[in-house]
């Protein structure tokens, strides 16, 4: 790993490892920095090249602060997420990782208040929903956002639903 990672990605990389190694999860962290101590959202995103090898994550948070959501979506992108088998130990070398940290979401009420590279979507219908992260390659317009929401959600386009968009800062 470069020594000029960040050190959130550090933290999921290391968290990974410990999974791998021991089966359980890593503890967090003693004395965090100020960053870290905090509750977020966040997504950890694994790929094995260009290839995606997992990314799993929340939209709001769900632990006492952003260390412990980083370790807990690190270790289920790399062993829980249902697309993909879970990563083994000779993976490890070959994989890079990026955390993104969320911004609150917020409804938009017209699709001209999105824009593909710099808000993640979310659409909600009923207890269907379909999330997509922004800046992501291969999706250059927000019509490519909203049909992959969609058919992540299992959302017919015809059904009524709401949108919600956020930003990110994406640790590489």
């Amino acid at each position: 790993m470069d020594t000029n990672t960040h050190p959130y990605v550090t933290l999921a990389f290391q968290s990974v490892r410990h999974f791998l190694d021991y089966g359980a999860l890593m503890p967090c962290p003693a004395n965090l920095p100020e960053d870290l101590q905090h509750p977020k959202g966040a997504f950890v995103s694994i790929k094995n090249g260009t290839k995606l090898r997992g990314c799993i994550g929340e939209l709001t948070p769900t632990h006492d602060n952003l260390a412990i959501e980083i370790i807990q979506n690190a270790v289920a992108a790399s062993s829980r997420d249902p697309r993909f088998p879970p990563i083994s130990q000779d993976e490890i070398a070959d994989l890079t990782i990026s955390v993104d940290v969320l911004t609150p979401p917020e409804i938009v009420e017209d699709p001209s208040q999105l824009d593909c590279q710099k808000f993640g979507l979310i659409l909600q219908s009923g207890d269907k929903q379909g999330v997509l992260l922004p800046d992501l390659e291969g999706i250059d317009t927000v019509a490519d956002q909203f049909r992959i929401c969609l058919k992540k959600g299992g959302i017919d386009e015809s059904e009524p639903y709401e949108m919600y968009r956020f930003e990110v800062e994406r640790y590489c």
